[in-house]
């Protein structure tokens, strides 16, 4: 350690005595001078991707009868597997039981807002005092004063110059991808909100700059005028518009396929008049899957190469669940868990650990779905097993059906409420549980002329994984998602 000292000690003073010309050398002394050296440039900023998955209405039991349908008990669905989890709250401002519209606000914005309010301030109102929705005929009507826009994470994104995309199974100006692009008091002026996707068209919003850069789902008719068989009231065509402003658009599977992939096209699909077919019924010669929107729509910002930012949304769950139709909405989780599947397969190969990536995968909010009984183990459903969409088979001896006070069978699922609702309850058809149509027994009797069972009000789900992941656990709120997702990637 004295060495160390030693030296430059000596050095100073033998400077020193240069200076004073204690040398024979009688040369003039310069002044020592460092060693040029080069500047060493700052570091790239890496890209940062932001890959939110939305399961509209997928409560925790939904997940659970979904994980039997599609894998059996002792399976997992991909959104099993991902490493970070927290259970989220998601009442609204003015509701216990939230609709979806603020509920994926409140992810997109942090801000709690009323019912039926898309990505508003907390004060905003869906409608007036007598109780009429700030809408007439889709178009919004929403009076001066009443709320404000809050900016949201697709806002963000695209102001930080990162690529953005939406894709839904759902029509893409409902509540859910409405959320992350449009502000308006009443989630059915589905007609201005489609205006906000278009540039340069009265209605555009701003905070989009040049446009979302690729967005899949149906919707059509909020495209297209009346007189051309669609729900717009001011005679523009908002598809051709779109392709005037440069937009590649496919309208079917084979169009879809031909979309270029070139880092600088932006893109949009809309493949139906109104939401997509249900996975079940779904024609893929027409339509393509929710995997294949979500693969292409990543190709498509990859492809940019400066960061992005996308929402996928397996909508229609949802509708299912409204309908008490248990087979098509366990399909369509299924569906959704293939398109987290391959997402997660694609990051990896473009960014390996996922170390500027971060995937999230939650719900908007529950549904009264239940599961009955002690069933007996049932495995994956096949064709003639029915498996968690069959009658409840006592655990012991699996050739008894389990049964209710006066003697009849019930199925392992079932609802809180809904259509389906026998006045007395007798004997189940057991190969009536193989259509896909069946309807799943309620308890509380909703109007049978429609799909009108409730959401539920439980916590939902939610996994993450990759960068700043670990960030989301315990009991969160659907707002501190946002916080958490602005936190990890630096927004």
């Amino acid at each position: 350690m004295t060495q160390r000292y030693i030296a430059p000690a000596l050095l100073g003073v033998s400077l020193l005595l240069s200076a004073c010309g204690g040398s024979n050398n009688n040369s003039p002394v310069l002044p020592f001078i460092p060693p040029a050296t080069t500047p060493t440039p700052p570091a790239a900023q890496a890209q940062k991707n932001i890959l939110f998955f939305l399961g509209d209405g997928m409560g925790i039991t939904t997940m659970t009868a979904a994980r039997i349908y599609k894998v059996g008990e002792d399976g997992d669905l991909t959104m099993d597997t991902l490493p970070e989890t927290a259970f989220v709250h998601t009442y609204s401002n003015d509701a216990q039981v939230t609709d979806s519209a603020p509920s994926m606000s409140a992810y997109m914005t942090g801000v709690k807002m009323n019912n039926e309010v898309i990505s508003m301030s907390a004060d905003t109102k869906a409608a007036d005092a007598s109780g009429k929705a700030y809408q007439t005929n889709f178009d919004s009507t929403c009076p001066s004063g009443n709320g404000q826009a809050v900016e949201t994470l697709l806002e963000q994104s695209k102001a930080k110059g990162y690529a953005t995309g939406v894709v839904t199974t759902t029509r893409i100006t409902h509540a859910t991808p409405a959320a992350t692009y449009s502000h308006v008091c009443h989630r059915d002026a589905e007609n201005t909100i489609a205006a906000a996707l278009v540039p340069g068209g009265a209605g555009y919003n701003a905070k989009l700059g040049d446009g979302v850069d690729v967005f899949f789902g149906g919707g059509t008719d909020y495209f297209n005028t009346k007189e051309d068989g669609g729900k717009r009231n001011d005679k523009r065509n908002l598809i051709a518009e779109l392709k005037t402003a440069k937009y590649s658009y496919a309208a079917n599977k084979s169009e879809f396929d031909k979309l270029p992939v070139d880092g600088t096209t932006k893109i949009a699909g809309l493949f139906t008049k109104s939401h997509m077919a249900y996975d079940l019924d779904r024609d893929a010669s027409k339509e393509p899957s929710l995997a294949e929107m979500t693969g292409k729509a990543i190709d498509v910002l990859a492809a940019r190469k400066k960061g992005f930012f996308l929402m996928v949304e397996g909508g229609r769950i949802d509708h299912a669940l409204h309908a008490t139709n248990a087979r098509r909405a366990l399909q369509d989780t299924g569906a959704f868990d293939d398109a987290i599947k391959l997402a997660l397969e694609k990051m990896q190969a473009i960014d390996p650990g996922l170390k500027n990536t971060l995937v999230v995968v939650t719900a908007d909010h529950d549904h009264t779905l239940q599961l009955n009984g002690y069933a007996a183990r049932t495995g994956k459903t096949e064709a003639g097993k029915p498996g968690v969409l069959g009658l409840v088979k006592d655990y012991v001896d699996t050739s008894k059906t389990s049964k209710d006070v006066d003697g009849n069978p019930y199925t392992i699922i079932g609802f809180g409420n809904g259509p389906s609702r026998m006045a007395t309850r007798g004997a189940i058809d057991s190969t009536a549980l193989e259509s896909k149509d069946y309807k799943q027994e309620a308890v509380v009797p909703m109007d049978p002329t429609s799909d009108s069972e409730t959401h539920g009000g439980a916590d939902v789900f939610l996994g993450a994984q990759g960068l700043g992941a670990d960030n989301f656990s315990g009991v969160i709120t659907n707002t501190d998602v946002f916080a958490l997702i602005k936190k990890a990637v630096g927004l």
